[in-house]
């Protein structure tokens, strides 16, 4: 059989390059025959640039500003033959580069000023396309240090004339209001109700810039609520939302990888009822069940850190299964602690009991 391995990132437990590798390691372990391909996704959050690193272009290292003032080491990938740069927001503003837990005061702290030094990095290198991923921020300033770090509002600008700006994103909320980036994932970086109250008088005033810089309104568009409001000065400079599972799906060549499967095996941290709403595990699904096996179809298996979803529902979405690798581990600490190697156990065992 023909197999393509497809993951997206485990939340912070494991990377989908490492989760592909695990998986494959445990699969060819009990059924050494079948040929498998690993093709390791993202949606745009962390772990976006290396997952395109495992298929083409060059790693360029950047030391930059990291979301409370200290110097990160981030990386961004450069794809000389298409003059195509990727960048990752979450190597310059993660939430994991906080150092802590989020708080009140790192809500309002926090900065994408490291996200424009590497976009600055990126355009010396002689990009004009340019490819960032969104997700996984710790930020709510609406890109303003973004803004900053090319120089202002009017610098940035004239830098980025010229260049194709992809905003690879699969968050579609506005900048502003009950569905803004304040209101809905603020609560997420540590903001507390008065912080959100904060953060969103901040960023309505600052969309008055960001306006003025796009010649029209974009507070309202789709994504520009996206890593805190990163995604609205991205727009505001002439860049457009494109999703991030299909970005990372096109760069790839995902689709001829999925059309020759016979089986597609994917996952992520946790397969719940949201998975089933547009994210990396259902598109491949879709891609799977719809052009897989020449055509024919391709079955789909999700291997996750837990499963909630019951297994008459994982019938319903015409998943061939859901296999969690706490039930291997035992329990969740040991599947959070040892993830890559339980995650082998589990693919070995699910692969032993696979019937063709």
């Amino acid at each position: 059989m023909r197999i393509l391995i497809a993951p997206d990132s485990f939340g912070d437990t494991m990377s989908a390059v490492v989760a592909a590798n695990a998986i494959s390691r445990g699969w060819a372990a009990a059924r050494p025959d079948d040929s498998l391909v690993r093709a390791p996704q993202s949606d745009g959050g962390p772990g976006f640039v290396d997952v395109l690193a495992s298929r083409f272009g060059t790693l360029v290292t950047e030391d930059v500003h990291g979301p409370l003032g200290a110097g990160v080491t981030a990386r961004w990938l450069f794809d000389a033959a298409s003059s195509t740069a990727y960048v990752e927001c979450a190597q310059a503003c993660g939430l994991h580069q906080l150092g802590g837990r989020p708080t009140p005061r790192t809500a309002v702290a926090a900065t994408t000023h490291g996200v424009g030094e590497l976009v600055a990095a990126a355009l010396a290198r002689g990009a004009r396309r340019l490819v960032v991923g969104l997700g996984g921020s710790s930020t709510t300033d609406g890109g303003a240090g973004l803004v900053d770090a090319l120089g202002g509002p009017e610098a940035a600008r004239e830098r980025l004339t010229g260049v194709e700006i992809v905003v690879a994103s699969d968050v579609e909320n506005p900048l502003l209001g009950a569905l803004g980036a304040a209101t809905v994932f603020g609560p997420q970086k540590g903001a507390d109700p008065e912080t959100v109250e904060l953060l969103e008088k901040r960023l309505t005033e600052w969309s008055v810039t960001l306006n003025e810089l796009a010649g029209r309104d974009i507070t309202a568009d789709a994504g520009a609520g996206a890593a805190g409001g990163l995604g609205a000065a991205l727009l505001a400079l002439g860049g457009g939302r494109v999703s991030g599972a299909t970005v990372v799906a096109d760069a790839t060549d995902l689709t001829d990888d999925v059309a020759a499967a016979d089986l597609v095996i994917t996952g992520e941290g946790k397969f719940d009822a949201q998975t089933l709403r547009g994210k990396v595990v259902s598109a491949l699904h879709h891609a799977a069940s719809t052009s897989g096996a020449g055509g024919a179809g391709a079955r789909t298996l999700v291997l996750a850190g837990q499963v909630a979803l019951s297994p008459a529902e994982v019938e319903e979405a015409g998943i061939a299964g859901a296999h969690a690798i706490v039930d291997v581990a035992g329990s969740v600490e040991v599947a959070m602690s040892d993830a890559e190697n339980q995650l082998v156990k589990l693919a070995e065992a699910v692969a032993g009991s696979f019937a063709r």
